[in-house]
């Protein structure tokens, strides 16, 4: 019998990462549904299961070691190998500043999260992604934190997504020798709580090239930044 694919998708009870999550399970996947309250994941369940799609909650804390460490030795109890992980819970609370008034406790705040949790997310999930060969990492990261193009929009949110990219390229090093791969996207700006009702594109539109990551990109493509499924620069 062949074997159910599996994904982790964190940050996914809404917007991009519940778009995800949802476009996954379409595509067959078993999708553990990455989220800081059991309760707002159930919500997602119980939409996912009345169209017959496989979901279960994950409560994870990417902020939390001992949260991480539960989930992932849950996972491993539940499946042998995971085949896909989708960085994607993530803060912006420093839109509208600017880099001379930029606390370092915001920037620390905002690291913590959007940086330090893949970081430890990923290394947790490690060795269960490394079994399923290929496995497959997405980091959901932004524009913002690209160094060719970056100005002075939400300087830590910017700071911390640019830390994400080289997260990504330090991991896709060390996926060479353990068969997996792994990238950085950028959704664009999507109308999610985070981007607001005037964003111009929808979930599923912002969705889209990590799906294709996940599912249909060549495994020869790892250390790469992509949006619209096109290579875009660091």
């Amino acid at each position: 019998m062949k074997r159910v694919p599996t994904a982790l998708v964190t940050g996914a009870n809404r917007g991009i990462g519940r778009e995800i999550a949802r476009q996954l399970a379409l595509k067959g996947f078993r999708v553990f549904v990455g989220t800081r309250r059991r309760e707002a994941g159930e919500a997602v369940l119980t939409e996912f299961h009345k169209a017959g799609l496989k979901a279960e909650v994950a409560e994870l804390v990417v902020t939390d070691m001992a949260s991480i460490a539960r989930s992932a030795a849950w996972i491993s109890s539940e499946c042998n190998a995971l085949d896909v992980l989708v960085n994607n819970a993530a803060i912006l609370e420093d839109e509208g500043q600017e880099i001379l008034k930029l606390t370092p406790q915001m920037l620390l705040t905002t690291l913590e999260t959007n940086t330090l949790g893949p970081l430890r997310v990923t290394q947790a999930f490690w060795p269960l992604l490394a079994k399923a060969k290929p496995g497959r990492i997405i980091n959901i990261s932004s524009e913002a934190g690209s160094l060719s193009s970056m100005e002075s929009y939400a300087p830590a949110y910017s700071v911390s997504k640019a830390a994400v990219n080289a997260l990504t390229r330090q991991f896709a090093a060390a996926g060479r020798r353990d068969g997996i791969v792994v990238n950085s996207m950028c959704p664009g700006w999507v109308r999610t709580d985070m981007g607001g009702a005037n964003a111009a594109r929808s979930v599923s539109e912002g969705a889209d090239t990590a799906i294709w990551l996940a599912t249909e990109a060549s495994t020869r493509l790892t250390g790469r930044f992509f949006s619209d499924r096109e290579e875009i620069s660091w």
